[in-house]
């Protein structure tokens, strides 16, 4: 059980450090590397960034959840 929520820790890790700099920030980040040609056409659109946020946030809780586990889980010793 340890193992499986410390490969979880660490898969949620990288999700998180991706999802985090997909994010646009004051200088346009990776974000704008990657759809920068894309940004006149979706200019107006913040829909995509909502959906980044949801994501993010989803994967921050699943990243929270393993590390209380992993916790929890070394404390007791099981």
């Amino acid at each position: 059980m340890i193992l499986t929520l410390q490969i979880l820790l660490v898969l949620t890790s990288l999700a998180l450090m991706a999802l985090i700099l997909l994010h646009r920030g004051k200088g346009g980040g990776l974000s704008t590397m990657f759809g920068g040609s894309m940004q006149s056409s979706l200019s107006g659109s913040s829909v995509v960034e909502k959906n980044l946020d949801r994501l993010t946030l989803f994967v921050a809780a699943i990243w929270v959840i393993s590390i209380i586990g992993v916790g929890l889980l070394l404390k007791v010793g099981a």
